[in-house]
């Protein structure tokens, strides 16, 4: 195996890890790192960057491994565990539902640089939108207290993440907020409700292009898993602690930053965004 490529696919790692699960969307980054490393922008670099989202849910099953396991553990008798597992579940469905009914269409058409650019412009300003709300408007301190309604509007939200350069997390974390959840509550579902919808996206895509994978592909994908892994344990635990006292203006910014980046490297045609 080249050892640039196996760098190459460590530093597309650490760019998923860092990126999937703050609201910024991972896709544009690694559309930009794929670009500018080589190697990746085939249909065997699209597999690549679907299966190392599993080391990014990994990381996440890690940090929050006491909540999922004390929830299993008591799921048989405990109301709590099963309204929360539940919850999971219903904001787990729209994505499903509407994955299979529109995602080949999004795919095809709204993968192009005016997309994704505007997607993370417009996402920059719902996200200061979301920050200037009152103190009253929050409803849910805690991610045990959303009700199976919080968790379906939640879900629904989840869905615009469909639309590259949305964000997953952005959608989650910013709609949660935005329906009445405090940012800590909002976060934290993000996050849970990433555990099923990531697995079930990367299981189903790489289904589907398991003739393109070879024996000769693990270690490329045994090295962007781990280093996905490794950073978004880091990124994880670093947001947690981030947004107790602090809120999501900065990425706003960013966001709003990076949608101009989009716009200027494809009118030069520095970057390929619509590929």
């Amino acid at each position: 195996m080249d050892i640039v490529l196996l760098v190459k696919a460590a530093v597309m790692g650490i760019v998923e890890g860092l990126t999937e699960f703050l609201p910024i969307s991972s896709t544009g980054h690694l559309i930009l790192a794929g670009s500018l490393l080589g190697g990746f922008d085939d249909e065997r670099g699209k597999v690549f960057e679907i299966a190392i989202q599993t080391g990014a849910i990994f990381a996440v099953i890690m940090v929050y491994w006491q909540k999922i396991r004390s929830t299993v553990v008591a799921l048989p008798r405990q109301a709590k565990a099963q309204r929360f597992a539940l919850n999971v579940l219903i904001g787990f469905l729209p994505a499903v539902v509407l994955g299979l009914l529109f995602g080949k269409v999004i795919k095809e058409h709204l993968f192009t640089p005016a997309v994704v650019a505007s997607t993370f412009i417009i996402g920059g300003f719902i996200i200061l939108w979301a920050e200037k709300r009152p103190p009253g408007s929050v409803r849910v301190e805690n991610v045990d207290d959303m009700t199976p309604w919080d968790a379906l509007k939640v879900g629904l939200v989840q869905c615009f993440a469909m639309v590259p350069g949305t964000s997953r997390s952005g959608s989650t974390i910013i709609g949660g907020m935005l329906l009445g959840l405090s940012r800590q509550a909002a976060t934290d579902f993000s996050f849970f409700l990433a555990i099923p919808t990531l697995i079930g996206a990367g299981v189903y895509s790489l289904y589907k292009v398991r003739s393109l994978l070879s024996v000769a592909d693990i270690p490329l994908f045994a090295v962007g898993l781990l280093f996905s892994f490794l950073s978004a344990w880091l990124c994880v635990r670093w947001l947690l602690r981030y947004i107790s006292s602090h809120s999501f203006v900065p990425f706003a910014w960013y966001r709003i930053a990076f949608g101009i980046l989009i716009l200027v490297t494809a009118w030069q045609g520095w970057i390929a965004w619509a590929e």
